[in-house]
């Protein structure tokens, strides 16, 4: 659902930027007061995940795939500001290292996946994991809100599309909350196997900026930092050199609607490891799996540069 540049025109993009800035200042400045120093390393390790599971495309139907956004998995696990922020600097990565989704679209892909799947997505898990009590609730709530929240991102998408002149609303809103529903469904399988994974490991990571308890169930942090890197790398190594190479959904909407030749053919900034590919690597599954390393050591160094800069700011300011 990366918007590449040309999508959207001039009005759009500012307001979608102004829109994204203000969430992302806002998420920052909760941060500051909300944030752990367990989930320090927790956030890069998220945006690691994030990055990784985001090139991990799976068949859809009809010839169009989709991929994990990820972002109520992260706001259910260490709080919407962090799934913000988190999604936010994967984003920006995306954009400027890999050229996947557009410069000028940035604002309007943040908004997109990271806002509105984030907090919506995470609104939604609330309501529904008090309404219906215990774990079940819990993996119910996660799994509906994790496919609101990709119906939720194509709607805006849809609109911002519309408001630009690109696609009438009337054609564009069925076409991609169509397509978006059942990708949302893959969206819903994954988060609710991750969450279950990582809750079981740790249940107390749910209690936020309270300190996780100590029992039985209860593995150190160290351990999930260890078993989730080890399935990050392991993603990139062996899963994402043979991810679905069809388009995805605003890829395939964009085709049919028409539209997908107002993408502009060369990006506005030259990205080193644009399509993830690497110079120099002429075999493509080698090429992939470097290029998805070297982008998850980033987005996790930035997440977690990010998080220990807020959180000695937090403590200087107490």
């Amino acid at each position: 659902m990366h918007i590449p540049d040309g999508f959207l025109d001039a009005k759009t993009i500012v307001a979608a930027s102004a829109f994204s800035a203000a969430g992302v200042a806002r998420a920052l400045r909760n941060l500051t007061r909300e944030l752990t120093a367990p989930n320090v390393p927790l956030m890069g390790l998220a945006a690691a995940f994030i990055f990784v599971a985001q090139m991990l495309n799976f068949p859809v139907v009809g010839g169009t795939s989709g991929h994990l956004l990820g972002a109520v998995l992260v706001s259910v696990l260490l709080g919407p500001s962090a799934g913000i922020v988190v999604m936010a600097v994967v984003l920006v990565v995306q954009c400027l290292l890999f050229a996947d989704g557009g410069v000028l679209a940035l604002g309007a892909n943040i908004f997109n996946m990271g806002i509105v799947a984030a907090v919506g997505g995470y609104s939604i898990y609330r309501a529904l994991s008090r309404v219906i009590p215990g774990d079940y609730g819990k993996l119910v709530g996660v799994a509906f809100a994790s496919w609101a929240s990709t119906v939720l991102a194509s709607v805006c998408c849809t609109g911002e599309l519309a408001w630009s002149g690109t696609v009438g609303w009337s054609a564009g809103f069925p076409a991609m909350t169509g397509i978006h529903m059942l990708i949302g469904a893959g969206e819903a399988v994954i988060t609710m196997l991750v969450f279950a994974a990582v809750y079981r490991m740790r249940p107390g990571i749910l209690e936020e900026g309270r300190p996780q308890p100590a029992g039985p169930r209860a593995r150190p942090l160290a351990d999930v930092l260890i078993y989730g890197s080890i399935v990050t790398a392991g993603l990139v190594l062996f899963v994402s050199p043979f991810a679905s190479g069809w388009p995805d959904g605003l890829e395939k909407v964009a085709g049919a609607l028409g539209f997908a030749s107002r993408s502009l053919a060369n990006p506005l900034v030259a990205s080193p490891l644009a399509d993830y590919r690497v110079p120099g690597i002429g075999s493509l599954p080698a090429a992939t799996a470097v290029a998805g390393l070297a982008g998850a050591a980033v987005v996790f160094l930035l997440s977690f540069v990010l998080a220990r800069t807020l959180l000695a700011r937090s403590r200087h300011i107490s």
